[in-house]
């Protein structure tokens, strides 16, 4: 386990879904605990419940039944003023997808962020910790994925969340340039001490991770740890 303090804590976390007359069954009984500045992978397959358990994390849904606390917040009984106020200020999103606004720079596409914040990283401090500061004022046209995607990481970090939730960061780029993004969230994670927690149906991702949560069905199946974090570029992919 990781020494730091207990940043999540969920209990019997369930979350289903109606659809017409039939319900799904997205989360059965999930107990979890993430804690400060660990690096948690969250594996398995399509379907299994990943991206709803990420989501409930985040705030962006709410759970069925269970309970969640959130440095010992209570998120699952939390109006939507609160999950705003907690979306904004304590949680940071990157997902498969890089969500780049065509007609600004990584600069402009960061400053969105930092400029709502109450206390964030510059846009060039953060673009400078995922290795672009020679690319800040480049359009997203002028970008590879690879880069965009790191745009992506230093926008969600630049409000200096304490939670970053990354939902398949990776999954539409090649092993090469998935190497290059890992490596900026391993770097944000050491450096800025930030809890992450990454989705992937990639199990050597995993290698680099202080756990492995492996998911099925909607439940957490089994736990791995890792006593020693490989670097990215070490994975045998």
């Amino acid at each position: 386990m990781h020494p730091g303090e207990a940043v999540f804590v969920a209990q019997d976390l369930t979350k289903h879904y109606e659809m017409g007359e039939v319900t799904i069954e997205a989360l059965r009984g999930v107990d979890l605990e993430l804690r400060t500045g660990e690096l948690v992978v969250l594996l398995g397959p399509s379907g299994c419940g990943k991206s709803t358990l990420l989501n409930i994390l985040g705030g962006l849904d709410t759970a069925s039944g269970g309970s969640l606390r959130y440095r010992g917040q209570d998120l699952t009984r939390a109006g939507e003023r609160m999950l705003t106020r907690y979306r904004r200020n304590d949680v940071g999103f990157v997902f498969q997808f890089y969500n780049m606004i065509p007609s600004l720079t990584a600069r402009e596409n960061v400053a969105i962020v930092t400029e709502i914040a109450p206390d964030p990283l510059s846009p060039e401090e953060a673009l400078s910790l995922v290795g672009l500061a020679d690319r800040m004022d480049h359009f997203p046209s002028q970008l590879s994925g690879g880069q965009q995607q790191r745009v992506a990481i230093a926008r969600a970090i630049a409000k200096r969340p304490s939670v970053l939730l990354c939902d398949e960061p990776t999954g539409a780029l090649d092993s090469a340039t998935s190497v290059s993004v890992l490596e900026s969230l391993e770097t944000l994670n050491r450096e800025l001490g930030t809890t992450t927690a990454l989705i992937t149906h990639n199990q050597c991702i995993g290698g680099m991770a202080d756990r492995v949560l492996h998911m099925s069905d909607g439940r957490i199946v089994n736990v791995t740890a890792n006593p020693s974090r490989a670097a990215p570029r070490d994975l045998h992919w």
